[in-house]
């Protein structure tokens, strides 16, 4: 296969042309040359936008992606950090899910006015301290 400019690269990708300059400028990918003013990248180009796209899925930063290609473009990825980042997702649904159950008992709370339910007050004190941004267990609301 041979290179590909960078228009057909982005409809192929659907990374649009500036998000590739940008990449390019950040140095997650390179391209190869010129045809004419466009640039050029080699085949594997797809394939390395897949790996960054998951990378930003499941939350990477662009510089930790980075770090995840040798000087050859190669991918070498660190499996401390994946574990990691694991641990940070965990948390992260952890809070979710304490978050969503505090919503669903908040609208279907039998109390007349929030404030006079104990389970949302206790969220409320909980939310005011900082606890369900550091929260790692869910918080337990009655059924």
């Amino acid at each position: 296969m041979s290179a590909i400019d960078i228009n057909a690269v982005a409809r192929q990708s659907g990374v649009p042309a500036s998000t590739l300059r940008y990449y390019e400028e950040r140095g997650l990918i390179a391209s190869i040359g010129r045809r004419g003013l466009k640039r050029v990248f080699a085949p594997g180009i797809l394939e390395r936008l897949a790996l960054i796209a998951l990378g930003r899925q499941a939350g990477f930063s662009l510089d930790e992606i980075a770090a995840m290609f040798d000087a050859r473009g190669m991918a070498v990825i660190d499996r401390d950090m994946l574990r990691a980042k694991a641990d940070e997702l965990d948390l992260l649904i952890r809070r979710l899910s304490a978050m969503r159950d505090g919503l669903r008992h908040a609208a279907d709370c039998p109390a007349p006015q929030h404030m006079e339910c104990p389970t949302f007050q206790r969220i409320v004190r909980a939310a005011a301290s900082g606890a369900l941004s550091r929260r790692a267990q869910p918080i337990k609301l009655p059924r």
